[in-house]
């Protein structure tokens, strides 16, 4: 059993999918935002922040942390903080491919191990009415980006080139590749369980 640094209801059902065996503890650490640095140095080190900052807590178990960003023209679009700031975003998208990527890290036994993974999304062009009736629907407002993949935005994706899972925000190959790197069991125990 590991850690999910992560409240993400997205990586919890992702991770079940795999019948992985883990527990949940959200991360207090402080993310990196902004356009100040690439985004695919922004999520690895997020990713990382928030695995080393749960592992301070349980040093006897792996942790697995990830940080998910959706970019286009080397600008970071995190979650909306308000029904126009979804709007502007999906405008944004409509009919132009965008990047989603997210950096994922292990930490285990004193190692810390990162990847990243983008995926190409492709938007088809979208109306004003369309945005503007996804929007209502709340779905968008707790999403990086301002879309969900899996709900009812996957009416407006085109094509994906790479990792689907990536873009619902933990690319889960890469995952369990970088987790067998760690020596990570996704599917056995670490420890002698979890106190809170």
């Amino acid at each position: 059993m590991f850690i999910l640094a992560s409240g993400s209801p997205r990586r919890k059902e992702l991770l079940q999918q795999i019948n992985a065996r883990f527990e949940i503890r959200i991360s207090a650490a402080e993310e990196l935002s902004g356009d100040s640095i690439s985004p695919a140095e922004m999520v690895e080190k997020n990713a990382a922040a928030k695995a080393q900052a749960v592992a301070r807590l349980y040093p006897n178990h792996a942790v697995l942390g990830a940080d998910t960003v959706v970019a286009l023209d080397g600008h970071t679009y995190g979650k909306p903080d308000s029904r126009e700031d979804a709007i502007r975003m999906l405008k944004e998208f409509s009919g132009r491919t965008h990047q989603v990527l997210t950096g994922i890290a292990w930490v285990y036994n004193g190692h810390l191990f990162t990847d990243v993974v983008k995926t190409d999304v492709e938007f088809a062009q979208l109306a004003d009415t369309e945005i503007e009736r996804y929007v209502k629907s709340g779905e968008p407002m707790d999403k990086a980006g301002a879309y969900a993949i899996q709900g009812a935005a996957a009416e407006f994706i085109v094509g994906i080139h790479g990792s689907y899972s990536n873009v619902v925000g933990l690319p889960l190959n890469a995952t369990v590749r970088l987790a067998r790197k760690a020596g990570v069991n996704l599917y056995g125990d670490y420890g002698e369980g979890f106190t809170p």
